[in-house]
């Protein structure tokens, strides 16, 4: 893997460039913006302070040897996501003084996306991915173990008598999880010619994340925020917690209404093809991204069928999401998983702030392109 020299690094900081890293755990187009193969850890003073959802941001001063101070942004992960951890609002304040290890902007861009930060006092948050640390492999088989316990009831009742068992209740779906970037398969992309037209037209400005759009089908299959699950008889309510998006699936064998108007969840109908497996059938869908990547959707012509295999002892799943779209000669299929646990955190998330964007875009020149009606 090769790592791109950074010349605005402190002497000291030249010296700890990181070898190795992996994509971001994020379901924004961090392929866009951001060279997974380029690391560095540099410190700076902080500047500014954006605790808020799509992404945290932070400016930091980084001062060079000639004297100089070069002003870098800091990117982290949503509000969401940083929580958990005990990395908070005031966590990090203006003023203080940070070390920052993480993946580099594209084009020489003065930013970095956060992989750990260390304060002045030596408290740190988040964590070096990608290195050979037991810490680090440990973070990453706890979200593939299934620590529900087999004796507790999760449900909150079974509504629909044709359910063979309850999947009400909140679910993990951080279980089996893989970045929302680049994750479908089959590998090349089968693209139709307007389907590449169409991926190559793309832009990270395009990504309608970055403007606090709720990603809806089938992004949202595929991100690692938490769901909750109510059984309603006539339907299953998702509710994801991510941009707290509701979604009903329809159990009792009705067809799509004409004139349905396409949504960012589209309308879904399912049904138990076996004691352990459901199956749910999604159309009209908004059009808009397959993934973060900027893989293109139709939208009008997108069908997306679901497949959800739950264990023995119903305390997980596996998922697949296959994705039928005239962009693609071929459908494209995700996979991912469910799980049950203790204290599944299904609280609402919190509201996203789409200043970051509109500054970004500002900065670029290219306001009157993505404000233009």
């Amino acid at each position: 893997m090769k790592t791109r020299a950074i010349k605005t690094l402190t002497a000291a900081a030249l010296g700890c460039l990181l070898l190795s890293a992996t994509p971001a755990i994020a379901h924004h187009s961090f392929s866009a913006e951001f060279d997974a193969a380029t690391s560095g850890t540099f410190t700076g003073v902080v500047t500014e302070v954006r605790f808020s959802n799509p992404h945290v941001r932070y400016r930091i001063d980084v001062k060079q040897p000639d004297g100089s101070v070069v002003s870098w942004e800091v990117q982290a992960g949503s509000v969401t996501s940083l929580r958990p951890q005990g990395w908070v609002d005031s966590s990090i304040k203006v003023g203080d003084i940070i070390t920052v290890e993480g993946q580099l902007g594209r084009n020489d861009a003065k930013k970095v996306y956060v992989r750990g930060v260390t304060l002045a006092d030596g408290k740190r948050f988040g964590g070096t991915e990608g290195n050979n640390s037991n810490t680090a492999r440990a973070a990453t088989n706890d979200r593939n173990v299934v620590t529900a316990d087999p004796n507790k009831d999760y449900g909150y009742g079974k509504q629909n008598a044709a359910a063979p068992f309850d999947i009400s209740g909140a679910w993990r779906q951080g279980y089996k999880f893989k970045v929302t970037v680049d994750d479908l398969e089959p590998k090349p992309t089968p693209f139709t010619e307007e389907g590449k037209r169409l991926r190559e037209a793309n832009t990270k400005y395009d990504d309608a994340a970055l403007r606090c759009i709720a990603l809806g089908l089938p992004r949202i299959f595929g991100n690692p925020y938490n769901l909750d699950i109510h059984d309603a008889g006539s339907h299953y309510l998702f509710t994801y917690v991510e941009h707290n998006s509701p979604r009903r699936v329809w159990m009792d064998g009705r067809t799509v209404p004409e004139n349905t108007v396409p949504t960012s969840n589209g309308y879904s109908v399912g049904h138990w093809e076996d004691a352990n497996t459901l199956v749910i059938e999604t159309t009209h869908l908004l059009g808009g991204w397959l993934d973060g990547s900027g893989l293109p959707m139709s939208g009008e012509g997108t069908r997306t069928v679901e497949r959800i295999t739950f264990s023995a002892d119903h305390l997980s799943a596996d998922r697949t999401m296959t994705i039928y779209d005239p962009l693609y000669t071929q459908p494209l299929v995700r996979t991912r998983g469910w799980a049950r646990g203790e204290e599944v955190d299904v609280t609402e998330q919190d509201s996203c702030d789409p200043a970051s964007y509109y500054s970004d875009i500002k900065e670029a020149g290219l306001l009157d392109k993505y404000l233009t009606p």
